[in-house]
């Protein structure tokens, strides 16, 4: 009997997995950490990076996905801090900026100003003694020599200064005339930053301090002018040549004017106004303009109502 072999099969053999083994590659499963700092560094900046840091050392140690994810977050988070950082320091800056420009800005009401008969120490370079009706020791221009003493702080281009001149300018020419009040007048050059680089507060002052030392008796009448004239803040202001004609007589102060003799003496004042120490006076220093005391009462009511300054004025009165 022939026995027979039977010939091989030509048929692929059934493919049988290795048990635990996947038939096919998997993607790494996806860090939870990486997915919650990409979607913090919308929201809270930190929380990104620190949960992105995180992430990132568990998908080295593990070999889990979502790197990409965690790096986006780290950028976004730190990108959020770089801005929020940025954002506080202009902040920062906007608000010292502002508390400065609402120290020195004009105001209704304000307060300040100096009763005390003493003088302050001589400033090197600036004029000394008594000219006309500057003292310059003193730092201001005196017109009267009544018992009670009206001290009136003022900026040229100050729009609640003209208020206040218009209101009480001709009854203070008035109680100077018949004895009553020694006027102190105090012309400051805070607002030159308001006039376009000319400087028009310290020239107007300037100005107003050449006619008290030519024509002494003239210099309410000279103030009076200044604020009828007076430009508005954010221009170039008077032309020497126009504060000059102001005088009516002009060609008695155009040379002095054209010298600009005066203005250091005038900026200097206003330093002495505005950081100094205003002896005798119910305030140090000088918070805005106008300011008007009576024998160091400072005024606080309406600049604008001359009754109510008036009345003010007799409550203070020593005579």
């Amino acid at each position: 009997m022939t026995s027979t072999t039977p010939e091989p099969s030509n048929e692929p053999a059934p493919y049988i997995p290795v048990p635990g083994s996947q038939p096919y590659p998997q993607r790494p499963k996806t860090n939870t950490l990486a997915i919650v700092s990409l979607v913090s560094a919308f929201f809270v900046s930190l929380a990104a990076v620190i949960t992105g840091h995180i992430a990132l050392g568990q998908i080295k140690r593990r070999g889990e996905g979502g790197r990409g994810l965690a790096i986006a977050g780290l950028i976004l988070g730190y990108a959020g801090i770089v801005a929020t950082i940025i954002g506080v320091v202009l902040l920062i800056v906007f608000a010292a900026a502002l508390g400065a420009f609402f120290k020195t800005a004009t105001h209704d009401g304000s307060t300040g100003g100096s009763t005390s008969q003493a003088t302050s120490p001589p400033r090197a370079g600036l004029p000394t003694g008594t000219v006309g009706a500057a003292n310059f020791d003193a730092g201001y221009l005196v017109v009267g020599t009544g018992p009670d003493v009206v001290d009136v702080y003022f900026d040229p281009m100050c729009p609640y200064c003209q208020q206040f001149e218009t209101a009480n300018g001709d009854q203070l020419a008035a109680l100077v005339a018949d004895g009553s009040i020694t006027l102190r007048l105090h012309s400051l050059t805070f607002l030159d930053r308001a006039s376009l680089g000319t400087e028009y507060s310290s020239r107007a002052s300037a100005a107003l301090t050449c006619q008290a030392t030519l024509n002494p008796d003239a210099t309410l009448d000279y103030l009076a002018a200044l604020f009828a004239n007076q430009p508005a803040e954010n221009t170039e202001g008077l032309s020497d040549d126009e504060l000059v004609a102001l005088a009516g007589d002009g060609s008695s102060i155009a040379e002095c004017v054209a010298s600009g003799d005066y203005q250091a003496w005038s900026q200097a004042n206003t330093e002495q106004a505005l950081t100094g120490t205003i002896p005798d006076a119910d305030i140090t220093q000088i918070q805005g303009t106008p300011t008007a005391l009576v024998n160091g009462s400072v005024y606080s009511g309406s600049v604008t109502d001359p009754a109510e300054f008036l009345a003010f004025l007799g409550a203070n009165a020593v005579s």
